[in-house]
């Protein structure tokens, strides 16, 4: 299985990046495991004027690197979010890389499951609410598999959730892929 992780962390060496590595350890023993780092790349927000329905490969007017990241997820079988959570929603960065995602070259993709991965410094029991109601209609209006979520909260500072259980949870979500 090709599996894409799009991680939005914008900081690097966080605990997005270290669930994400716990991961990709698990579902590289089986699988090809491809990880997009948001902040590596130069995405505009999509303003919503859908040209990209009518100009030729669906290709968006826009001059950034969203075509790299259309290419990868072409080929996945599997897609991975992880995000930091910012105001009970996932990083800008990600949201951004999402939104382009509104473009018919999305029902070329290939993909078949999801997984989620989410940290939030914040212990409030409806952390994740919002973005689990977005990720359950994406599965929803893609006929998506859902093949499990990573939820952690309290985990502000970088390497927090090295005190945790979920490192060990994210692998084993690879793992057992």
């Amino acid at each position: 299985m090709n599996i894409v992780v799009l991680s939005g962390s914008p900081r690097k060496g966080g605990n997005t990046d270290l669930l994400v590595e716990a991961f990709v350890k698990g579902a590289s023993k089986k699988h090809n495991v491809e990880v997009v780092l948001v902040r590596d790349h130069h995405i505009n927000p999509c303003i919503g004027c859908d040209s990209c329905f009518k100009r030729e490969n669906n290709s968006c007017f826009q001059n950034d690197n969203m075509q790299l990241i259309y290419d990868k997820l072409l080929h996945a079988d599997m897609l991975v979010v992880a995000s930091p959570v910012y105001f009970y929603g996932i990083s800008s960065q990600l949201k951004a890389v999402i939104d382009r995602c509104h473009n018919p070259i999305r029902d070329k993709f290939a993909i078949k499951q999801m997984a989620l991965i989410l940290v939030g410094a914040a212990i409030l029991p409806k952390l994740f609410d919002s973005i689990l109601t977005q990720y359950k209609l994406c599965l929803n209006f893609f006929g998506l598999e859902d093949t499990g979520q990573i939820l952690i909260r309290g985990c502000k500072d970088k390497g927090d959730v090295t005190n945790t259980e979920t490192l060990q949870q994210a692998y084993e979500l690879g793992e057992n892929l």
